[in-house]
């Protein structure tokens, strides 16, 4: 359906329902609120990380932040390139988001080389929910590493569900899978309801917390 853009806390209220918004192009000025059939998600005790995935977090290739530069990241994932010509990230909801993260309900996790930032990725955050919105990556690897700190943390700060929206191939490899509306709204229910804890401060067990996860053969 479309409707207008909300205002921050309608806005929040919407995620806690199971809807929300894209834009059917970054020009367009409709939203779109969303509630798909078949949600995907991505069940933390599920998360896959590949044995090259491991060998590329040991060698620690990018300094890791958490809500260093929550804008940038933003502005990045809206950019478009010869890769996407097009996306659902439009300027007003680019902007609804940012007044999401001034209100403590939105993070970004991000990859910076050389003082630079060269990847990562963000979502929303109530209570122990985190709904994923998008990623992008400006050299190899960058935006799959940030997903695994971000998998750390939510296990750090208890998080019990996980919204990647649609499944893909890039997601499915980590474990996500999809289930049904009423499966998603019943979780909801239950993780928007549990105290709302993020951990910002980068812990030295990560790679252990990792190493936890289900091995993928690669």
């Amino acid at each position: 359906m479309s409707l207008p853009l909300l205002g921050p806390q309608m806005l929040l209220h919407a995620y806690a329902c199971g809807l929300f918004p894209m834009a059917a192009s970054y020009t367009s000025d409709r939203v779109l609120w969303v509630d798909p059939e078949q949600r995907g998600i991505l069940p933390l005790h599920r998360f896959h990380v590949s044995r090259s995935m491991k060998r590329v977090l040991k060698k620690h290739p990018f300094d890791i932040h958490i809500d260093r530069a929550f804008e940038r990241v933003v502005r990045a994932c809206a950019q478009r390139c010869e890769e996407r010509h097009d996306t659902w990230l439009t300027p007003p909801i680019q902007e609804m988001h940012i007044a999401l993260y001034k209100m403590g309900h939105a993070h970004s996790v991000e990859c910076w080389q050389d003082n630079q930032l060269v990847g990562g990725l963000y979502g929303i955050h109530i209570g122990g929910f985190f709904a994923g919105e998008t990623m992008f990556s400006r050299v190899s690897e960058s935006s799959k590493v940030a997903l695994c700190y971000l998998i750390a943390h939510l296990k750090q700060s208890q998080c019990t569900l996980l919204d990647v929206q649609f499944l893909n191939h890039h997601l499915q490899q980590f474990g996500a899978i999809e289930i049904t509306r009423r499966d998603y709204l019943t979780r909801l229910r239950a993780a928007v309801q549990q105290p709302k804890i993020f951990v910002r401060q980068l812990s030295d067990c990560v790679l252990s917390i990792l190493a936890q996860s289900t091995n993928h053969t690669s």
